[in-house]
């Protein structure tokens, strides 16, 4: 019987006229209807995108061949400076994506055109503070040397709030920048005081890992959901400020060397980790497992990548129960209640009235985060 995550933990954690006219109406209203519904959602926000001085990112000699510079220039209205934000995280011209050379996430590595792969290095989110972020770099999309002269190189960099860093640039079609049902300026009201490692950026970045998540049912279990898994993070971090176990005790219990694996990185190097938490060497297995990532062999990459750690988080939100009966998502998207994601989290010490404080102090806070959403918190909220 497969362990879960909060079975053996020793610490805390755990949305009337005649017939011909009425044909002929009928004809006409139905082509209507169909124009719009075919044409509308179909088209993705375009145009260009300016920045520094008052100019544009232009791609180098109008040309889509793969490794295409990317650089400033002053805009001209043609085909090399139009941009679309089509919603699924990338950013096109000439049919081809922004991508950052050779996959890397180091401050300075060029930007080109390549074709789309759907990799991380072609993944942006354009932020209300006129910011475009590489996720996967956690990084801005920079003008090199904070030069304004036409055809200068355009790169990542550490985030810093510059004028070479900001950028006016197309919404995607799909609501928020992300498509996220968080706008960024929601998620920094509800985490005032966060640690600077828990970027909104790298929640985004994540999200593609889990695409129900947040992502069924109506508009208002959508944000439903999206509270509850920030309010349960809320708790587990004390408000996204911590990224590791505060308890440093606990750290040497977290190995099981009944696994066949046993604990590769170290008998103290599974300690809990990220948004909900990770801890034991087999919880860090499963979940590399199924992110295609090698957390057993380095765990402490779920504290220097945030997309990492938001992912975790995702992980255990989506795919395990705990010691509930349902995973949280479906929790939120069938209607039990947010009482029930407690329950699969932290139930067995904290529910039916072992700490009722704790389970309070997830309420408060999901109430505050749905009433920043705008909807209503549902029923349920206790278990």
């Amino acid at each position: 019987m497969p362990i879960s995550l909060r079975s053996l933990r020793t610490c805390r954690r755990q949305r009337a006229r005649s017939l011909p006219v009425l044909v002929v109406l009928s004809v006409v209203l139905s082509a209507v209807l169909s124009a719009l519904f075919a044409v509308a959602p179909a088209q993705a926000a375009e145009g260009s995108i300016t920045g520094l001085a008052g100019k544009c990112v232009d791609v180098a000699g109008a040309s889509s061949a793969n490794g295409t510079a990317v650089q400033l220039y002053a805009c001209n209205g043609t085909n090399a400076q139009r941009w679309s934000n089509p919603g699924d995280g990338t950013l096109r011209a000439l049919g081809k994506c922004l991508d950052v050379v050779d996959r890397s996430t180091a401050s300075g590595a060029s930007v080109q055109l390549w074709d789309c792969s759907g990799g991380a290095n072609q993944q942006w989110v354009v932020t209300a503070a006129h910011d475009i972020v590489n996720p996967a770099a956690d990084k801005c999309l920079d003008v090199r040397g904070n030069n304004s002269a036409d055809g200068t190189r355009l790169q990542i960099w550490t985030c810093t709030g510059a004028a070479n860093q900001k950028w006016n640039a197309p919404a995607s079609g799909g609501g928020t920048p992300s498509g996220f049902v968080v706008t960024e300026a929601q998620f920094n009201q509800m985490f005032p005081n966060r640690n600077s490692f828990y970027t909104y950026g790298g929640l985004v970045a994540a999200l593609g890992a889990y695409p129900g998540f947040a992502n069924t049912g109506s508009d208002t279990v959508k944000k439903q959901e999206a509270a509850a898994f920030l309010a349960n993070v809320n708790h587990e971090t004390g408000g996204l400020v911590h990224i590791v176990e505060q308890n440093t005790a606990n750290y040497p219990h977290y190995c099981d060397w009944g696994q066949p694996y046993g604990c590769p990185a170290g008998q103290a190097a599974y300690y809990g980790r990220g948004p909900i938490q990770l801890s034991w060497n087999f919880n860090y297995k499963a979940a590399g497992d199924a992110l295609g990532i090698d957390l057993l062999n380095d765990p402490y990459r779920v504290e220097r990548d945030a997309a990492v750690a938001w992912k975790t988080g995702l992980w255990y939100w989506n795919t395990q129960s705990g010691p509930g009966t349902m995973t949280p998502h479906n929790a939120m998207v069938n209607g039990a209640g947010f009482g029930q994601t407690i329950r699969s989290i932290n139930g067995s010490l904290e529910c039916d009235g072992r700490n009722p404080a704790q389970v309070q102090s997830r309420v408060d806070a999901y109430n505050r985060f749905t009433g920043i959403l705008g909807v209503a918190p549902g029923g349920n909220l206790y278990c």
